[in-house]
């Protein structure tokens, strides 16, 4: 067995297929470290609720390093936090009469994009008893022009999304404020982007002793992240790292119960033989006739989606398969081998001699066909999920692949949204192939030949 491996070495494609299978554990393991299981499900789940600090439908922010025209990035700058903001930031505080403050709120950042961003929000963290705060906001362009955004008095919990403010359309000329705040003139025929550095100004007024004010600006760009969004907001990111981990553990729990199942059960009706045998093959001739998919369809839409309950119906109908014929046929050739007779010669017990001495000889067979099977497992999992039955709970490949299908991702040009889990799928099915091939090729002696 040893030996066998380490004819590995004589294949490219092997070595190819171990180094992008041991990357993507490496992968599901630093998914379920950073992620936990309970803050990837509440992350997953969360919807806008959670993600309400990144863009919609964004695509991947590397896009940029193959676009000569950049799209804007998220940024998101936090007073509270002025101090992690490298001077971006800026928040002073003047007391005044009669326990009244002055607070001014300076954001910073530089616009060197030639596209718009999504939408401008500003969120409110006031503290006060009985009289809020109230706030002049300010917006400050590259070319020295000065735009009254708003005035208002700030309640808990406020949003201002700039562009549900009509007063401030109307002043930036019927433009939305996420276009008519970064060009120079908006009532010209095309309004050209002015990049440079830009300022938003908040002037806030306190009326309480021990009042104060924060704010979260957050400009939403057209791209984010490694892996983009969807229209929930979600960070695709999420989905597709603990996607490797459930991916896998499927595969491999479903290849491996399966096939061990399968070869434990096609020996023992091999070697007891008459009825035993009959009942097997009959079990086995019905179930192959019966439906797979259709079946595992009926169980995820009328008992459970659940991905154990899928998972162990995904073994029971696949223990029974053609691969109980094939087991069969090798254990027929083994149990007349003169070590056999020679086991039985000296007293060994029928147990003895299946798992000591039938099943052995399985063993190089079988873990080419456990390799290969595990992709196979792989994207059944995926497909039920496409097709709306897969675990709701968890974030899977196969999940945003629907959500993606759903939302019409394809129509929209939203082509990350798909080509990400897909091409994650197809490399996980190409490394085990490499892997499977190379070792059907070190193990079966036939093929070694050619």
């Amino acid at each position: 067995m040893l030996n066998a491996l380490k004819e590995l070495k004589r294949y490219p494609s092997a070595i190819a297929g171990i180094i992008i299978i041991l990357a993507m554990v490496a992968l599901g393991i630093y998914a379920i470290v950073a992620i936990p299981y309970n803050q990837a499900i509440q992350l997953w789940r969360g919807g806008e609720n959670i993600w309400y600090k990144t863009p919609k439908l964004a695509p991947p922010a590397w896009i940029n390093l193959f676009r000569r025209a950049k799209l804007p990035d998220t940024l998101i700058l936090n007073s509270a936090e002025a101090e992690n903001h490298g001077g971006t930031v800026t928040k002073t505080m003047t007391p005044g009469e009669q326990e009244t403050s002055r607070i001014l709120i300076t954001y910073t950042f530089d616009f060197p994009y030639s596209a718009f961003p999504q939408e401008l929000a500003l969120y409110f963290a006031p503290q006060y008893t009985a009289k809020a705060p109230h706030a002049s906001i300010t917006w400050h362009t590259p070319d020295g022009r000065e735009i009254r955004v708003a005035d208002f008095s700030v309640s808990k919990g406020q949003v201002y999304r700039f562009a549900q403010d009509t007063k401030l359309q109307r002043r930036l000329g019927g433009m939305s404020p996420e276009q008519g705040l970064f060009v120079a003139d908006p009532k010209a025929d095309k309004p050209a982007i002015v990049q440079g550095r830009y300022e938003l100004r908040i002037n806030a007024l306190t009326f309480e002793q021990g009042s104060d004010l924060d704010a979260e600006f957050v400009l939403y760009g057209r791209v984010y992240g490694l892996a983009g969004t969807d229209h929930l907001r979600r960070d695709l990111r999420v989905a597709l790292l603990w996607g490797t981990p459930v991916a896998l553990a499927f595969g491999l729990i479903a290849a491996l119960g399966t096939t061990l199942t399968t070869m434990w059960i096609a020996a023992l009706g091999t070697w007891f033989g008459g009825w035993v045998d009959s009942l097997i093959q009959r079990i086995t001739e019905v179930n192959m006739v019966l439906p797979f998919l259709p079946i595992l369809i009926m169980i995820g839409t009328f008992y459970s989606r659940s991905i154990w309950v899928i998972l162990g119906a995904t073994i029971i109908l696949s223990i029974f398969g053609s691969g109980i014929k094939t087991y069969r046929a090798v254990f027929l050739q083994v149990k007349e081998s003169p070590y056999i007779e020679a086991a039985r010669a000296y007293g060994a017990g029928n147990w003895r001699i299946i798992f000591q001495y039938l099943v052995p000889r399985m063993i190089p067979l079988l873990i080419p066909q456990l390799v290969v099977l595990i992709p196979s497992y792989v994207f059944l999992e995926a497909g039920l999920a496409v097709l709306g039955l897969g675990d709701p709970t968890l974030p899977t490949w196969g999940k945003v692949i629907n959500d993606a299908q759903a939302n019409g991702a394809l129509y929209q040009g939203l082509y990350y949204w798909v080509l990400e889990p897909a091409a994650l799928l197809i490399l996980a099915g190409l490394a085990f192939a490499l892997l499977g091939f190379s070792l059907d090729r070190i193990f079966n002696p036939r093929l070694r030949e050619m």
